[in-house]
């Protein structure tokens, strides 16, 4: 790398949605940074909040009570998305996670099953979860509680709510249109493309080849970048991180640029200074967070998967390939 490019590969994980296990990721975040076990700098979201049957499992029909676990903090009207930004924050939330959009007509034609004969080309498609007023109710509540809000959106219509309501970020958004990325730039809004999870699911309809020229566009327009996987969301994502990276160089952009959409892009994604901590750069008052690759990604498109040194907030977690005393 040249002598002035200060990136640090950071060990953070922003993971957005407990999926059900509540505010069981408050605890593992609080273990590690009590140093209880090793782990990176989490910052998490507990329950995502979401409109009223936007993203929840139907969980009228049951037997004997037995109900499977709600995914989401559920709000609907300006002063509910408000509480609901409230109760993530007492809980412990380092960000706010929202459904902007999602298949809100599952029960209309169910995907399992007998077949059924008529149905529309699309009949469970994505579309707004929430009204304008709403999508801003939400963003300057997170705002007062200082910290980052994220959206979930693979329309352009909620990815521009989201921009306008003045959302943190805006996950996936596989083909953005140039309006919507235009908000995106006015309101300094961060895209996380997450890639990984669009090549996890080649069936789901979304040619690959498309997303990633959509993300090299946002590129090209200035929009700023945050790299995130979605891990966890499709098979064979845990442990596979890099991905992302190799997914967003080979959509053209420079590897420098995709490093600081990492590293850089990572710490503006969890709020920035909002997080109390800087992270993902390489100077005096930011944390000591950096890894060391075997060769140049540059030149191997397999660097980021061979590293070699871990080190976080100045202390080495692994060193020429071996892992260090983890006590």
């Amino acid at each position: 790398m040249s002598s002035n490019f200060k990136i640090a590969i950071t060990n953070v994980s922003r993971d957005l949605g407990s999926e059900g296990l509540q505010e069981a990721d408050t605890n593992f975040r609080d273990a590690i940074n009590r140093g209880l076990i090793p782990g990176p700098r989490l910052f998490v979201a507990t329950n995502p909040i979401s409109s009223t049957g936007t993203y929840d499992a139907r969980t009228e029909n049951h037997l004997g009570g037995t109900r499977v676990p709600i995914l989401t903090d559920a709000a609907d009207g300006a002063a509910n998305c408000r509480q609901a930004v409230r109760r993530r924050l007492a809980l412990g939330a380092d960000a706010i996670k929202v459904y902007a959009d999602y298949r809100r007509r599952v029960m209309r034609f169910p995907p399992v099953g007998d077949a059924i004969l008529f149905k529309p080309s699309e009949p469970n498609p994505s579309i707004p979860a929430y009204s304008m007023e709403e999508m801003e109710a939400l963003g300057s509540e997170a705002r007062r509680g200082q910290c980052a809000i994220a959206a979930h959106a693979q329309t352009n219509e909620a990815a521009a709510m989201a921009a306008n309501a003045g959302f943190t970020s805006v996950e996936h958004l596989p083909l953005a249109s140039k309006a919507t990325l235009q908000a995106f730039k006015a309101n300094n809004t961060i895209l996380v493309p997450t890639l990984s999870m669009f090549a996890g699911f080649p069936d789901a309809g979304w040619d690959a080849k498309e997303v990633l020229a959509s993300t090299k566009n946002a590129f090209d327009m200035g929009v700023q970048l945050a790299c995130g996987g979605d891990t966890g969301a499709f098979p064979g994502g845990h442990g596979a991180n890099a991905k992302e990276m190799e997914l967003m160089i080979e959509s053209g952009i420079p590897v420098e640029e995709v490093m600081t959409a990492c590293m850089l892009g990572g710490w503006k994604a969890c709020g920035g200074d909002l997080c109390g901590t800087r992270f993902g750069y390489i100077e005096k008052g930011w944390a000591a967070d950096i890894i060391g690759l075997e060769c140049d990604p540059r030149k191997d498109k397999g660097a980021f998967r061979k590293v070699a040194f871990v080190m976080k907030d100045a202390k080495v977690w692994k060193r020429d390939g071996v892992a260090v005393d983890m006590v």
